[in-house]
């Protein structure tokens, strides 16, 4: 975070703080600045202060608007990729973009030795450890933890009149031309800059490569105790 001024810099950094004096008088919620306190509470009552003016589009706070204007009517994308041509509407989107080019996966599952580069994916992940199925199939209802298995499962059970579009460097399939191009692009595309193991030597440039190695390092228990027998994969 920058900002041209002093005020709105301490402001940012009472987000960081884990003092939260703030407290919802609706909820037990609290916040550590007034302003996102005052936020919070138009969502308990439905005020929307911050309104468009090319449309009748209101929001709760004013970086809900600057988002709705670059996505509906300026078609900004003020966040460029230094790296590649890539552009972005929001930072953050291009913060987790960045780290496609620099291999960083700042969060890790703390069950496993998973990691990713963004905390959606990882809350996504953290349900194959819960066991809670979130996905049904519309079809025949059957249940699962991940989209991208319903998604299969409907494609294989239920896709008779489906077109199958199998990658050809692993044994995916998937509904839709498109989205082969783009599980080409993640996955098969050579990088110039390549991934390394944070548990061995081992260096990829293809993404594939790297998350089935990533794979072979999952059961393995090299953190021993000094004290006795105990040894973990963490």
């Amino acid at each position: 975070f920058t900002s041209a001024k002093l005020s709105s810099l301490r402001r940012h950094l009472k987000t960081h703080s884990d003092e939260k004096r703030h407290v919802c008088h609706l909820c037990p919620k609290a916040f550590c600045t007034a302003a996102l306190l005052h936020n919070h509470v138009n969502t308990h009552t439905g005020n929307k202060p911050h309104k468009c003016s090319e449309c009748d589009t209101a929001f709760v706070t004013r970086g809900e608007l600057s988002r709705h204007r670059r996505y509906k009517h300026t078609l900004e994308k003020p966040f460029k990729c230094t790296i590649c041509e890539y552009s972005s509407v929001e930072a953050s989107k291009m913060r987790r973009h960045v780290r496609s080019h620099t291999g960083e996966r700042p969060y890790p599952c703390d069950q496993c030795s998973y990691a990713s580069r963004d905390a959606c994916k990882l809350k996504r992940h953290m349900l194959t450890h819960t066991g809670e199925k979130r996905y049904e199939c519309y079809v025949c209802q059957a249940r699962f933890t991940q989209s991208g298995t319903m998604k299969s499962h409907i494609l294989h059970k239920h896709g008779e009149n489906v077109p199958k579009h199998q990658c050809p460097h692993c044994s995916t399939f998937l509904s839709r031309k498109n989205d082969l191009g783009v599980h080409l692009r993640n996955l098969h595309s050579y990088m110039e800059e390549a991934l390394k193991c944070r548990d061995c030597e081992a260096a990829f440039h293809e993404r594939y490569a790297f998350l089935q190695h990533r794979k072979t390092h999952r059961n393995e228990k090299r953190f021993k105790c000094a004290q006795c027998s105990c040894t973990c994969n963490q």
